[in-house]
């Protein structure tokens, strides 16, 4: 079998001192790979992080210099000119130019492009296999005759969700349907345990974890808060705008804080915090919510959320319903009341609690890593 070779974000760090999505989902699918199968690489930027995860092998690489022209034309500006006349997205394209430039060295591989549609012309598809690896509607902006040009090498695109699935096939020609496929995210059900003592006799513990911008509803989930008149529920939100715990606050990150001020101690706010850190706060919460008020693709927190032994209320939204359905709680996106009701449930009863957080467990354990990695491993030899 070939060996896998994983491209994630430039600049992106694969370590567990961050908490992108991409390096979670390479990280998790590359540790529970099937055995007797090679070890896994990652392309990483040299000078990122280097507390990096063991799961993989880094092939480094050095970073394209920065886009010269940014403040005369930003780059989404020119490849965004470029697509419409018909001509490749070449500003984008240069970033990822740097990754593949010893890819004459290495074995036949299955290069797996994270996020990455402008990666794929730059695989040697004589001697790799390209395939697109979406966490993303990628293709937005895409019109089909682009997207048929872009990713007419590719031999699979694959989709964290049969939702995004759905939504890619959009923008695609249908003669490339056929290459859509869906690995659903995983977790690691070992890792999140529930914390000792979380029954005793104290107010419940409601978390949201998220980076901190619009679409994800911290400010619904403090909404809803609000609209609770109940002693027995804290709330903490963590995360930042990025994943620097130490940076300014932005705009809506104030916001969020003037929203919940009248509230007092029942909120609170942490900034980013490491992995393993995000997993110790879902293991002493009773429940998390997962308010996204946009088309998320799948959520990771909710999984690792019902993982953790926390009940989950969630969007029903995007790919969201498609780990949660059955055994979490769903509500309409930024519908403040819905989730206030949903909480008041679960804080009412603690039988409804228990079910929903037991139901979410059992729910976990069949998007283990391994399943994904072997989903994938299948997949993969299928058109190797």
């Amino acid at each position: 079998m070939r060996e896998i070779i994983h491209l994630i974000t430039p600049g992106d760090h694969y370590s567990p001192s961050t908490g992108s999505a991409i390096p979670t989902v390479v990280h998790g699918l590359s540790r529970a790979r099937t055995a007797g199968t090679p070890e896994p690489s990652v392309l990483v930027a040299r000078g990122t992080y280097p507390d990096r995860y063991r799961s993989a092998r880094a092939i480094e690489y050095e970073q394209a210099s920065p886009w010269p022209l940014e403040r005369v034309a930003p780059r989404r500006i020119v490849d965004a000119a470029l697509a419409v006349l018909g001509m490749p997205r070449l500003v984008v394209r240069r970033t990822f130019r740097p990754a593949f430039a010893d890819q004459g060295s290495w074995s036949p591989s299955v290069v797996l492009c994270h996020n990455a549609p402008q990666a794929i012309p730059l695989v040697d598809h004589r001697r790799h296999v390209p395939v697109l690896y979406a966490h993303n509607n990628l293709l937005r902006s895409y019109s089909r005759a682009e997207s048929a040009r872009v990713l007419r090498h590719v031999r699979l695109i694959v989709c964290v969700s049969g939702s995004l699935a759905d939504e890619m096939k959009e923008h695609l020609p249908t003669s490339m349907h056929a290459r859509v496929v869906v690995v659903h995210n995983g977790v690691d059900t070992s890792a999140f345990q529930r914390a000792p003592g979380r029954d005793h006799d104290r107010p419940l513990q409601v978390a949201f974890v998220g980076r901190m911008l619009r679409e994800k509803g911290a400010g619904v989930v403090i909404d809803a808060f609000r609209r609770l008149d109940r002693d027995d529920l804290r709330l903490r939100i963590v995360g930042s705008d990025g994943f620097d715990a130490n940076a300014a606050l932005t705009g809506f990150e104030l916001e969020l804080r003037r929203a919940a001020a009248p509230l007092g101690d029942r909120v609170e706010f942490t900034p980013f915090v490491p992995r393993e850190q995000v997993v110790r706060i879902l293991g002493e919460s009773d429940i998390v919510v997962v308010p996204s008020t946009w088309r998320e693709p799948f959520a990771l927190t909710a999984l690792e959320g019902m993982a953790a032994g926390a009940a989950v209320v969630a969007s029903d939204i995007g790919g969201i319903p498609e780990t949660v359905r059955g055994a979490g709680i769903l509500v309409p996106p930024g519908d403040a009341g819905a989730l206030a009701a949903a909480l008041d449930e679960l804080a009412r009863d603690p039988e409804v609690l228990r079910r929903t957080a037991a139901a979410g467990r059992v729910r976990a354990t069949e998007f283990d890593w391994s399943r994904a990695a072997r989903r994938l491993d299948s997949l993969v030899r299928a058109v190797d």
